[in-house]
């Protein structure tokens, strides 16, 4: 690599982390996401000589490739989504089917490919929202186009002009799309649930609660923390509950998984999430799935359990895997992800 082209990746690699999240939102693939924005740097490198900073600043114009890779790479796609979205309620006693295929699903990210949620409160505050699974599936309902408008104006603060001329429209356009976008997340009626606050004692204490009992497979314990419309999900897999008394049940269920596994904390989404880790034969903990919560007012309101773990491993890193982790929330405090630290 010449010196000329290693100081122009030196200007494109600082916008790395922020094109990741903007992709993400996209396409609701973290995988697909870093394979947009590896394209989006690939392509403006190859052609850098062409950028005029008189017509567009380095990240707008990053912005536009970024656009246009996501554009193609959904046109012929189907639209990602959660579990809810693609079927009704199972039954407990329901069978769970066959694996749907990866590009089926939404799927999640590590907080360390996104840009840290710092500077203007409120800004940071829309952008932790906008990172949350039912947030990301709820834009996959958009049209491409339509998507990228809300995600550039209400998520990332663009002026309406900003965003015409990245996408070579007018600001009527623009205008015209951000509120067919809006009224289409209205009716879709989605509502994520609360980021992960570890300063706050009572999702602090609620967590606890929550990993004691699952630990210890205290079923009446975990339960009583569900909403009563709370749901579970297990993606690959299209079966999906509704309600406390059908997950109790799936819980008591003798070949229910979930005995003898332990929680370990890791930064998902914005969200309070762990690693499910099963022992094995040796005694060595390893993963089971990733299991993201939806908290709201004190209670969780769904369980979002990813169970293609040795692939999701590739993204965020293998956990622990230890013979004596003990119990979750002890052995999250000697480890870096930093969500339960004192």
């Amino acid at each position: 690599m010449t010196e000329t082209s290693t100081g122009e990746g030196a200007r494109l690699e600082p916008f790395r982390a922020e094109l990741i999240g903007y992709c993400y939102r996209m396409l609701g693939s973290a995988f697909e996401a870093e394979d947009a924005v590896q394209e989006t740097l690939l392509r403006a490198w190859r052609s850098f000589d062409r950028y005029d900073e008189r017509r567009a600043s380095l990240r707008t114009w990053l912005y536009g490739i970024a656009t246009n890779v996501c554009l193609d790479m959904l046109r012929s796609a189907q639209r990602r989504a959660l579990a809810m979205d693609l079927r009704r309620a199972a039954d407990a006693g329901q069978g769970i089917g066959e694996p749907l295929p990866e590009r089926a699903w939404v799927q999640p990210i590590p907080d360390g490919l996104l840009p840290p949620a710092d500077g203007d409160p409120e800004e940071a505050a829309v952008r932790r929202e906008t990172i949350r699974l039912a947030f990301v599936a709820a834009l996959q309902h958009l049209p491409p186009r339509q998507r990228a408008v809300l995600i550039l104006r209400d998520v990332l603060a663009w002026k309406a002009e900003e965003v015409a001329h990245l996408l070579a429209a007018t600001v009527a356009s623009v205008n015209s799309a951000l509120q067919r976008a809006r009224a289409r997340l209205r009716a879709v009626g989605v509502m994520p649930g609360e980021p992960l606050r570890p300063s706050d004692p009572v999702q602090r204490e609620l967590l606890a609660r929550y990993c004691a009992a699952f630990e210890r497979h205290d079923v009446a314990a975990l339960v009583a923390l569900l909403r009563e419309d709370a749901t579970m999900s297990m993606p690959p897999f299209g079966w999906w509950l509704r309600g406390r008394d059908r997950i109790r049940r799936v819980l008591l269920a003798p070949d229910a998984p979930c005995a003898g596994a332990r929680l370990v904390p890791v930064a998902a989404n914005g969200s309070p999430a762990f690693w499910q880790l099963r022992p094995g034969p040796d005694g060595a903990y390893t993963p089971f799935g990733l299991v993201l919560l939806d908290v709201s007012e004190g209670l969780i309101r769904g369980i979002t359990t990813y169970l293609d773990a040795d692939r999701l491993v590739r993204l965020f890193g293998a956990p622990p895997a230890g013979r004596d982790l003990g119990p979750g929330l002890a052995a999250a405090r000697t480890i870096s992800y930093g969500h339960f630290r004192d």
